[in-house]
């Protein structure tokens, strides 16, 4: 039961990582971390409302911070960058490869 709530702590601390790093990376000075939704989308009218080029930039800041590898002709990644959820899943799959 202790790690299930470790687990969840860790999620939610990266869940707020991640947050404000796309605040930062994009340089939305007028959002909080508590602004953005884990479930809503980062992209289109019904979210945060971020476009291609801030995709860019996104998976720049996650690469630099996580030291992972993006490949931009991967499938996967417009399911990655739907929301700060699918990011955090991302995150997590990365980190224990």
């Amino acid at each position: 039961m202790t790690n299930t709530i470790d687990d969840a702590q860790q999620t939610k601390a990266l869940a707020l990582e991640i947050k404000r790093l796309i605040i930062d990376a994009l340089e939305l000075e007028d959002t909080q971390p508590d602004d953005i939704e884990d479930d809503a989308p980062l992209f289109g009218d019904d979210g945060l409302g971020l476009d291609s080029i801030d995709a860019l930039e996104l998976g720049i800041a996650l690469r630099k911070q996580y030291q992972f590898q993006l490949e931009a002709t991967d499938a996967g990644n417009r399911e990655h960058f739907r929301s700060v959820s699918t990011l955090v899943r991302l995150v997590q799959t990365q980190r224990a490869v």
